[in-house]
């Protein structure tokens, strides 16, 4: 069941040990004005996905988050987000990772649910037999010919 959370206020999320971050919701709205961010848009055609895949990250936490807390700059003293101060955290692999499982893989989820549906028992899959040979039979067979 797909439950809606129809009060849309911002939510806060650990990403590492003494440090979380402060996330407005990921709407449609939000995903439809990164996917258009000029960052975005200018990854070249040729990059890989991971490279878009940070692209895409940095412009969608520029949008989305709000506050932070256990961030600092290089001196130690606590400081407050912006685009640039976004963009080095999401440098730091550990917190990246935990940003794309706690917040982006949240949204791509739901994206993934619908484009995958059950066998149906009435369908054209019921009573349908396995055609595959176990890989260890299969490499019996290709070893002997």
């Amino acid at each position: 069941m797909l439950t809606l959370d129809l009060t849309n206020t911002p939510r806060w999320h650990d990403l590492a040990p003494g440090v979380r971050i402060q996330l407005r919701p990921l709407t449609t709205a939000l995903m439809v004005a990164t996917r258009n961010d000029p960052a975005v848009e200018a990854v070249p055609e040729d990059s890989s996905d991971e490279e878009r895949a940070v692209a895409f990250a940095k412009a969608l936490a520029r949008r989305a988050v709000l506050t932070w807390e256990g961030i600092g700059d290089a001196d130690g003293n606590p400081t407050d987000p912006s685009p640039e101060a976004i963009d080095a955290l999401l440098d730091v692999w550990p917190i990246f990772e935990a940003f794309q499982l706690t917040y982006v893989s949240k949204g791509l989820l739901l994206e993934q649910e619908k484009n995958v549906s059950a066998s149906s028992p009435t369908g054209p899959s019921a009573g349908a037999t396995d055609t595959a040979k176990p890989a260890r039979k299969r490499a019996k067979t290709a070893r002997r010919t």
